[in-house]
């Protein structure tokens, strides 16, 4: 029709389809950012209609972009100019885009345009992404502003339960993996897994280890095994409840009395008690583990703050996928802090009460993993406040020690400032895990909290009663920050709990970064060499983890507390940064755009060699993959979203890309592979069976790439990890797309690549997780 309703707003162009404008966007506008385009720009499109959150991104057809694309060349052929500057990682990329639309690919087609690949609609039910955060609401003070990021409605409790939205679990997802496993087992079978997580009896899934019921303890947190010691029976701490409805209607009225501005009266719906306890369940069950820094006998939904609850509902949302209900809760709660911290008394890092600062803590966690960048500045410009909290109240908690000169605190005391503890080295994690993401500068040092205690043993953390609790802390092994740290750099091992064995990789990754970016790095081969045996002194300290009798119920892959299966993870992160840093992909993850982290991971290979201290590196590569190959690849796909937290993705995202690029570069260098390089190899394709790694040309560097993304991306929870999995799939396609060059010099179109092991590999046999 020559119509061309779609028009740039930064330059003159207009397009036939939105699809262009947004490819135009990408190519030409990149300089500025590629701002997102005002609302409303897309809505002309002649498509069946959506739902207003979420629109349904169509597949290109070539031939039509073709057409689109000469009648472009006469009206802008700047456009021309600048999009022959694309490159050649995103021009693959839409190649394999158009092929796959048009093919019997097996991946889904991937958007150019950044915020459009969080669409659930884009990847079919069984992907359950979460949509675009509106953040441009965050900031308002007014109930008119909140408006269009809060449900509507009245503020009160509803009448009838609120029912869950029904997300279909069972229908094929648009980019399934490689055949890994039984092709007869189904997937309503396998995701009966996450059914089963969500379930109300328990949070066990299928294949869940230790602890039996008939198991006594202590045990081990590393493994569960039994640990020496009086034998006592282990117990599993249960989810704080909401018991009848009047106390629904007094969480309300916390809720009112918090909102001086009246700011939510007309945005806000109070969740029935059936929702309220299954969020509490959720976030206890399933987020908690992974950073206990809340009381879980003493949290108590009536009493404790408003901002507090609605966040920590918040999460829990997240965690049975009910993402409506997810922001609204959590706008609440920031509307609810901003609302105190504004009023001048309060705005005092000393007198902010600790709920502040875990409120804000779990409001950032929220922001800076939904997958959307606005969410992580947000985050970001909250920082300083957030450290200052820590600061200005553990001021206070030196001054309530040394008020008691010398005396032992009382039960109740010791709890709290235990509590306070624990929030200070939670903050103290979640900064490290924003520098190990977005190579983001750590906003609290590690002086700051060395004269603090380690965290306690979870039994001692949730113990109730006030004589056995003495009895504990007698036998408990109290060791601060300071202490624990010159012990590692001294060769020697230290003992604490499962929480302190999280904030001491932490603490030891945080100095292996501050070392990377140092100008004399390279030449500061003392520093590496005593970080080395740091690390190493940290994992030998494993065996020494304090006993535990309050135990979670683990799910495989998990053999231990869900706090050491993510500090193995980020001590793995630690050593291999000693030697490859990728600090261009993690800055390239801030701003969320699939196509410029992978276009990042493709371009470091120069980063990744082959030589005898990289075999180490790709030994802990292996590990890392290992721990979902053994299992099952698929059956880890439908069950880590809630099994896992997510910094165990983040921790793998710069493994698993030294791991392709290394792979890469073994079969593809003119220089032979040696003797370890090629048991290495063999051990890594031994993990996967050979069918799987045919799918993809028998090039393991791209089944590996591609196996990780489509893994990580096909249940989300939060929404980085969506972007990660897309980028890591397009990586697979551009690693795929060098062969095309790798020609031999004489073109008789045989690629070059190092002889190999022709011995048949002994592939590990998958194990039937279902």
């Amino acid at each position: 029709t020559k119509e061309r309703p779609f028009k740039c707003t930064k330059c003159r162009s207009t397009f036939v389809r939105r699809d262009l404008l947004l490819r135009h966007d990408r190519t030409v506008h990149a300089k500025d950012g590629g701002a997102p385009l005002p609302p409303g720009e897309g809505k002309k499109r002649a498509a069946p209609k959506t739902s207003p959150t979420h629109h349904q991104s169509a597949p290109f057809d070539p031939t039509e972009q073709d057409d689109a694309d000469k009648q472009d060349q006469t009206e802008d052929m700047g456009e021309v100019e600048a999009a022959a500057m694309l490159s050649g990682l995103q021009q693959r990329a839409l190649e394999n885009q158009d092929s796959d639309a048009n093919g019997d690919s097996d991946m889904s087609a991937i958007s150019p345009h950044g915020p459009a690949m969080l669409d659930p609609a884009a990847f079919g039910p069984g992907a359950m992404s979460l949509p675009q955060m509106p953040w441009e609401s965050l900031v308002a003070h007014q109930g008119a502003d909140m408006s269009s990021g809060l449900t509507s409605g009245s503020m009160q409790a509803p009448e009838a339960p609120m029912a869950f939205p029904d997300h279909d679990l069972t229908q094929p997802h648009h980019g399934p993996l490689p055949p890994m496993m039984d092709p007869s087992v189904s997937q309503a079978d396998a995701m009966s897994g996450i059914n089963g997580a969500l379930s109300f009896s328990g949070m066990d899934t299928p294949g869940a280890l230790s602890p039996f019921p008939s198991m006594m303890g202590p045990v081990s947190p590393v493994d569960y095994r039994r640990s020496p010691g009086p034998i006592q029976p282990l117990s599993v701490a249960k989810a704080p409840q909401v018991l009848a409805e009047e106390q629904c209607t007094r969480i309300l009225e916390n809720i009112k009395r918090c909102d001086s501005e009246v700011a939510l009266l007309e945005t806000f719906r109070l969740p029935s008690r059936q929702v309220l306890n299954h969020y509490l369940s959720t976030y206890f069950d399933l987020f908690h583990h992974h950073l206990p820094f809340l009381h879980q006998a003493s949290f108590n939904p009536i009493e404790v703050a408003a901002p507090l609850l609605l966040s920590v509902l918040a999460i829990g949302a997240l965690y049975t996928f009910e993402q409506d209900q997810a922001y609204m809760l959590h706008i609440g709660s920031k509307v609810l802090v901003n609302q105190f911290l504004q009023k001048k008394d309060n705005f005092s890092s000393r007198k902010c009460p600790l709920w502040t600062m875990q409120s804000t803590l779990l409001n950032s966690i929220f922001a800076s993993w939904s997958g959307d960048p606005k969410g992580l500045e947000w985050a970001c410009s909250i920082k300083s406040l957030l450290a200052n909290m820590v600061a200005g109240n553990a001021y206070e908690l030196k001054l309530r020690s040394e008020a008691r000169e010398g005396a032992q605190p009382s039960h109740e005391e010791w709890i709290e400032d235990e509590g306070c503890r624990r929030s200070y080295f939670a903050v103290y994690v979640f900064f490290g895990m924003l520098t190990l993401t977005y190579n983001h500068t750590p906003a609290i040092g590690f002086n700051e909290l060395e004269t603090l205690e380690l965290p306690s043993s979870e039994s001692l953390w949730t113990l109730d009663d006030e004589e056995a609790w003495r009895e504990s802390m007698t036998a408990s092994n109290v060791i601060t920050l300071r202490d624990a740290h010159d012990k590692l750099f001294q060769g020697e091992t230290a003992r604490y709990s499962a929480f302190g064995t999280r904030v001491m990789i932490n603490a030891l990754f945080l100095e292996v970064w501050y070392h990377k970016r140092t100008s004399d790095a390279l030449q500061d081969v003392v520093t590496e060499y005593k970080l080395r045996m740091a690390l190493e002194n940290w994992e030998k300290s494993l065996e020494l983890c304090e006993p535990e009798t309050v135990v979670v119920k683990l799910s495989a892959p998990h053999q231990g507390h869900p706090l050491i299966f993510n500090a193995v993870a980020m001590s793995r992160n630690a050593k291999a940064r000693l030697l490859v840093d990728l600090k261009s992909i993690q800055e390239a993850l801030r701003y969320h755009d699939a196509f410029e982290v992978a276009a990042a991971m493709t371009n470091a290979r120069n980063s990744v060699s082959r030589s005898a201290e990289m075999i180490k590196v790709i030994n802990e590569c292996y590990e890392c993959i290992k721990v979902a190959a053994v299992h099952g690849i698929r059956w880890v796909a439908r069950t880590s979203a809630t099994n896992w937290s997510v910094e165990h993705p983040l921790c793998a995202v710069d493994l698993i890309v030294i791991l392709s690029l290394w792979l890469w570069r073994v079969e593809h260098d003119e220089e032979p592979a040696t003797e370890e390089e090629t048991t290495m190899y063999n051990r890594l394709r031994g993990l996967f069976e050979e069918d799987s790694v045919d799918t993809y040309g028998t090039k393991l560097s791209a089944t590996v790439a591609r196996l990780w993304g489509a893994m990580i991306d096909e249940v989300v929870v939060w929404g980085i990890t969506k972007i990660i999995g897309e980028s890591f799939k397009i990586h697979a396609q551009a690693l795929s797309g060098y062969e095309d060059s790798l020609t031999s010099p004489d073109g008789d179109g045989q690629r070059v690549s190092p002889p190999l092991d022709a011995r048949p590999l002994e592939t590990l046999e998958m194990q039937a997780a279902y």
